[in-house]
């Protein structure tokens, strides 16, 4: 699934494709992704030229000469691409925007979870969608006044798009490890220094995946990613991505916490008491 790592990666191909562009045409090959009708989409796009690219948690903003903004949320499968000709139109293209350049962007989606809306402003989504800050944005502040009274367990607050934008399954997980926080610890329980150990690992997390690509296999090897039963990239030939990278001879448990597939190192992030 696209986390925030692939969507700012997607972003930045965007970026170098179709900024200072005017979109000539509007194609739809499967109406299904669309949540504004094709047939607004098609005029309020065709002629407009795209000024900027942003992003906010999981979701790409194309930005309108107009003011508008065209999102895109890439659901369970979602990925762009670009093609000149159709017959290299990259498989399950479910949307092409023809530029001015003579290349198109491709939105592609196998499973169709995916959508594209038209939307007033980047922030009238935000509001409409009730997002928190990006992840990559939220400060030590932020996140300690949004949590510090929560008796909640933390992962599932973490998941809260609410409460920051961005963070998916593996990558709370990962977090809490590079935290050296157990998933189920209150919020309300966190110490100062550990909500700024919280945010330190949030952008540790976040900006490694960013300058990798979200390619997890060149993760370094001090990370939990490993042991998500992926691949052995870190350890290769071995079995060694099962267990702690701290603590090599503690095995990385896997359990559910708020019905999501949860790993954790029980020496690195200890139960907390009842």
């Amino acid at each position: 699934m696209p986390e925030l790592p692939e969507v700012e990666t997607y972003r930045r191909f965007l970026d170098e494709l179709v900024v200072g562009q005017t979109i000539t045409e509007f194609e739809v090959k499967d109406a299904h992704v669309l949540a504004t009708d094709e047939d607004t989409l098609r005029r309020a796009l065709v002629g407009c030229t795209i000024t900027a690219t942003r992003r906010l948690g999981k979701n790409c903003f194309l930005l309108l000469d107009d003011g508008h903004v065209l999102v895109l949320h890439f659901g369970m499968t979602g990925d762009v691409g670009a093609y000149r000709d159709e017959a290299d139109a990259p498989r399950f293209t479910r949307v092409a925007l023809h530029l001015s350049s003579g290349l198109r962007a491709a939105f592609v989606d196998p499973r169709k979870f995916g959508r594209i809306r038209l939307a007033d402003s980047v922030e009238s989504y935000q509001l409409a969608k009730k997002l928190g800050p990006d992840a990559l944005d939220i400060t030590v502040a932020q996140l300690q006044e949004k949590l510090s009274r929560r008796k909640t367990i933390l992962k599932p607050l973490l998941l809260d798009q609410a409460i920051t934008a961005g963070l998916g399954n593996w990558i709370v997980d990962e977090v809490l490890f590079q935290a050296q926080i157990h998933p189920e610890r209150r919020a309300n329980t966190l110490t100062e220094t550990e909500f700024s150990g919280l945010h330190k690992a949030i952008q540790l997390v976040l900006h490694t995946a960013i300058d990798h690509e979200a390619t997890y296999r060149h993760f370094p090897a001090s990370f939990l990613i490993h042991a998500r039963e992926w691949d052995d990239s870190a350890t290769p030939g071995t079995d060694q991505h099962h267990y702690c990278p701290r603590h090599p001879q503690t095995a990385i448990d896997k359990a559910y916490v708020g019905g999501r597939a949860t790993y954790t190192c029980p020496t690195c992030q200890p139960v907390p008491a009842a």
